[in-house]
């Protein structure tokens, strides 16, 4: 990616004027772009209207990663977009990527940008992932109130974004208690309720809470109007 330096990437130089604005924010998992899905986006043959963007002059991240990954990162997206309080040019969530470090849900990317970033292993132990990430985390850091609520929405049953982003964050890095039990579509149609009736999750400290649970029961369906 040429893309120039973590903060223009982060865009949190205005941010730290105010720094007090900013309550929340969101870091999300991002979507796997090596299955079916994906390609009906990086592939050379793909037709639709997002992959010519994609292609030609380049789409949203967020947007692209809601369409590959569907319900679970749609959820995502929509939940930080509604309950993220942040200030100046800070965006509402960051994507954790593979090799690029944080990148905004809102930023414009290439194709050719979109298979560097997801190139590589989201792995703790992987240098290229970690020294990217372990930078733009510390930027981040940096650029917001001490008070800020940073919140993951993604897993959290493995190390791959718990410890990178406790080492940076320690008891500031939250999480919402409801995810513990339940697999990606549940996440993600929990959080499109929870954005759509404006209520939020329950956010726990990451470092103290209990990471792995018995399976909550199923959502009921939702009551037609």
């Amino acid at each position: 990616m040429n893309r120039g330096t973590a903060e223009s990437r982060l865009v949190i130089s205005s941010a730290r004027e105010r720094r007090g604005e900013t309550h929340r924010i969101f870091l999300l998992s991002p979507a796997k772009i090596s299955g079916i899905r994906g390609s009906l986006i990086t592939s050379e043959a793909a037709q639709s209207r997002l992959a010519l963007r994609v292609r030609n002059q380049g789409a949203p991240l967020g947007e692209i990663f809601s369409f590959i990954s569907g319900l679970y990162f749609r959820g995502k997206l929509a939940y930080a977009k509604k309950f993220a309080e942040v200030a100046g040019d800070l965006p509402p969530a960051y994507v954790i990527t593979a090799c690029a470090g944080l990148v905004s849900s809102e930023m414009i990317v290439s194709l050719d940008e979109l298979r560097k970033m997801c190139a590589g292993d989201l792995d703790a132990a992987n240098r290229q992932y970690r020294e990217a990430l372990d930078r733009d985390l510390k930027v981040l850091a940096q650029g917001i109130a001490d008070d800020c609520q940073v919140v993951l929405l993604g897993s959290v049953a493995t190390s791959k974004y718990v410890e990178p982003l406790l080492s940076v964050f320690g008891e500031r890095l939250l999480f919402p208690a409801e995810f513990v039990g339940r697999g990606d579509m549940s996440r993600g149609a929990l959080m499109l309720r929870s954005a759509s009736a404006g209520t939020q999750l329950t956010y726990v400290p990451l470092a103290r809470a209990t990471r792995h649970g018995a399976r909550p029961p199923r959502l009921l369906p939702l009551q037609s109007r």
